[in-house]
């Protein structure tokens, strides 16, 4: 599969599973919402407590997965990870990378004050996802026996 078709195919939709590695090799899948931004890179807004901040810190990869709404056609888009410093302020440069994610994904928020405040308190990273390869099934495939 193209890495270009399977990025198109991932700005389609803002849902999709991202994969990171435990310490014990073994894969950790959690539902988040994504966005590709212009540059192609994909952002996802975490939580630096949780399982999947610490992985990626370790082992800086993920491959994110993104299905159509019917469940036949998906792409896996596998690339490096950099994760944006835990902000510190609410005018520090991860909340204004967090607004335009949450922008992207879900539109104006009510209070951008609150949501600056609330960005630092929740401790909120971004995932930088550079793909660099990608599979997975765009079309249905022949049916069998036709």
């Amino acid at each position: 599969m193209e890495l270009l078709d399977a990025v198109a195919f991932a700005r389609t939709t803002r849902q999709s599973v991202l994969t990171t590695i435990r310490g014990d090799g073994r894969p950790q899948l959690s539902n988040v919402f994504h966005h590709v931004f212009d540059d192609g890179i994909i952002r996802i807004s975490i939580t630096a407590g949780r399982a999947k901040y610490r992985n990626l810190l370790r082992e800086p990869w993920a491959a994110l997965h993104v299905t159509r709404d019917d469940f036949f056609a998906y792409v896996v888009l596998e690339g490096t990870v950099e994760l944006a410093p835990v902000p510190t302020r609410p005018d520090d440069p991860t909340v204004d990378e967090l607004v335009l994610h949450y922008r992207a994904v879900v539109g104006e928020h009510e209070d951008w004050n609150a949501f600056r405040t609330a960005m630092v308190t929740e401790r909120r990273s971004v995932v930088r996802i550079t793909p660099d390869r990608a599979y997975g099934m765009l079309d249905l495939p022949p049916r069998s026996g036709s």
